[in-house]
């Protein structure tokens, strides 16, 4: 069992169905769904085709709707692409429908026009081109280029320090929710979100196509979005550690100190966290990582991240599988290394509902009697996500009848998900009835000692109300 969960992004290089196959086989427990390309069917049949793949391979895998966001962009080129020379001018302006030259291009998002001003730093593909606001006009920047090279067709812009007004969410975004809705996501990623108000529009957006039971992620990547970070926590279910967006603004030296402050601060508000970008870049066109991929993807198991998150590597890379299978290892050995502090991390920490009271005596009884696993019955995931949030070095079993509960559980770190039969039945038969599901899986065998939390009543939410320590047989 791996504490650290896999998501990876589906697209042309994972969507025939013996990779997708293959790939959770290898350790997928989420799949990201981009919304930033293909139509709303392909992502209704990838959904459909993993879900189905999923109960046959007798296994639960979440699926993450990642939303486009505003993505501000340059137009395109006479001849798709440009070479740009350091020292030479270049403008930036409205006429987006003239293709552009070594001179000049059209700006897909005007607005960026106001949002700037002379000596304000413009960042194009990724930061690889860098340039500085000499002047502008109502229609047009005139900058000079500092760091050049190649400019192609629709590169994004980003400003250096971050303050462009574009809304968090678009027309587009709005209509895809729609379809994230139809599929019954069990996470909707919102991009670029400056405030916690961004958040809960996203939420009420996505409760009014029907989508009730997906959780809300922020995908942390503006500089506005660092000093209000703890009003989008409140706002969200959890954040995605977006690390190319956020360093093109912030700059990459800020980064990761950044990442284990967001990852730090999600686990202790009883958060999720993805850290995400560029986790095994190389595995594109590689079957083997490099060094400095495998240390970044074991310092962000030590962190303590809930997932680590393939992106063009699964989507459109050579070696999908084999990227999934690397990444595995990876978390299992950096798991093995993460140090156990649970007392320490339990002091001063205030607990205010039964259910929640009950799950850290769980975890504190179960560390201490070196348990050998922690059996979590629940209807919602609660006391699971309660659980997660600290590192007792004994695995958590997570039981429930609920679909969408087993799907949201497999991006909670540590935790394994169970199905319960959905019959009615006493919390006696319940529990007797799961000992023997994970014995017959191998999860459980005769004379472990096993600390169970439950509810006295079965199917209610919130209600976990008993801690049961005992020796299964006995």
């Amino acid at each position: 069992m791996r504490d650290t969960k896999i998501v990876a992004t589906l697209g042309p290089a994972s969507s025939d169905e013996q990779t997708l196959r293959e790939m959770i086989r290898a350790g997928v427990n989420v799949v990201r769904i981009n919304f930033s390309h293909g139509a709303a069917q392909d992502h209704i049949d990838r959904v459909n085709l993993v879900r189905r793949i999923a109960e046959e391979e007798g296994v639960y895998v979440g699926v993450l709707a990642d939303l486009q966001g505003p993505k501000i962009r340059i137009a395109m080129f006479e001849e798709k692409s440009v070479v740009l020379s350091n020292g030479a001018e270049f403008v930036f302006d409205t006429d987006s429908a003239t293709p552009g030259n070594v001179q000049r291009v059209g700006l897909d998002y005007p607005e960026l026009i106001k949002d700037v001003t002379g000596g304000d730093i413009l960042l194009l593909d990724d930061g690889k081109i860098r340039m500085k606001v000499l002047s502008k006009n109502e229609s047009s920047l005139r900058c000079v280029v500092e760091q050049g090279g190649v400019l192609s067709n629709r590169k994004g812009i980003n400003k250096l320090g971050g303050g462009l007004s574009a809304a968090a969410l678009t027309s587009k975004d709005m209509t895809d929710i729609l379809t994230a809705a139809a599929f019954e996501a069990d996470f909707l990623a919102v991009s670029f979100p400056k405030n916690a108000a961004d958040m809960y529009m996203a939420r009420e957006l996505m409760r009014n196509a029907g989508g009730t039971n997906a959780l809300m992620i922020a995908k942390i990547e503006r500089a506005e979005a660092i000093p209000n970070l703890e009003e989008i926590l409140e706002a969200s279910d959890g954040i995605m550690v977006a690390r190319g967006d956020l360093a093109v603004e912030v700059g990459d030296a800020k980064v990761p100190a950044l990442q284990k402050k967001m990852i730090r601060m999600a686990r202790e508000k009883n958060k999720l966290s993805i850290t995400a970008t560029q986790m095994m870049e190389s595995m594109i066109t590689s079957h083997v990582p490099t060094r400095a991929e495998v240390s970044d993807v074991a310092n962000a198991v030590l962190d303590g991240t809930d997932a680590v998150m393939l992106s063009a590597e699964t989507a459109s890379g050579a070696f999908p599988i084999e990227t999934v299978r690397v990444m595995a290892q990876v978390c299992v050995e950096a798991a093995s290394f993460t140090p156990i502090n649970l007392d320490q991390e339990m002091v001063n920490r205030t607990f205010g509902r039964i259910d929640q009271s009950v799950a850290m005596a769980a975890m504190f009884t179960a560390y201490h009697f070196n348990a050998n696993a922690i059996l979590c019955m629940t209807e919602s995931g609660s006391t699971a996500l309660w659980m997660s949030r600290f590192n007792s070095g004994v695995p958590i079993l997570c039981m429930s009848r609920n679909i969408h509960t087993l799907r949201r559980l497999s991006l909670y770190r540590t935790v394994s998900v169970v199905p319960m039969p959905t019959e009615d039945m006493t919390r006696e038969h319940a529990m007797a009835t799961a000992e023997a599901l994970l014995m017959k899986r191998g999860l459980l065998k005769l004379g472990d000692l096993v600390v169970t939390t439950s509810g006295s009543t079965m199917g209610k939410i919130g209600g976990s109300d008993t801690m049961l320590v005992r020796r299964i047989g006995s």
